[in-house]
């Protein structure tokens, strides 16, 4: 039978599934997506999460202006914290932590503009 090779981007994290074909009225196989480390997948214009061996690389999703930093070096935040706001087309962005970590590194400062993928903070 054909099967074909999927990666998938859900919630920041990137999962491999197989599919496979099956004849008609045939019972389908059970199904597993197992999880892939980021830089095992080979994609363009990747903008969230990048995994390192140091850690997380929080990316910023669009270009814009960052509004305010609600964390600093060395804080330990939660998936789901907020970490920057991101202000974009007038409209305030919140970038929350895609990992429970502490922070190794903020790559950017209040004011400053980001582009599409530019490296905002490093989660260890």
């Amino acid at each position: 039978m054909n099967s074909k090779t999927y990666h998938i981007k859900l919630n920041g994290k990137v999962y491999e599934l197989e599919i496979e074909e099956v004849a008609a009225g045939a019972k389908a196989p059970s199904l597993a997506a197992t999880p892939v480390k980021k830089e095992e997948v080979k994609e363009e214009n990747v903008s969230e999460t990048v995994v390192t061996a140091g850690g997380q690389d929080v990316e910023a999703p669009m270009p814009g202006t960052i509004f305010d930093i609600a964390v600093n070096v060395g804080d330990i935040v939660k998936n789901g914290q907020t970490l920057v706001v991101l202000e974009a087309m007038k409209m305030e962005n919140e970038i929350v932590a895609p990992v429970d970590g502490k922070i190794t590194a903020i790559n950017v400062s209040k004011g400053q503009n980001v582009n599409l993928g530019d490296s905002i903070i490093q989660i260890g």
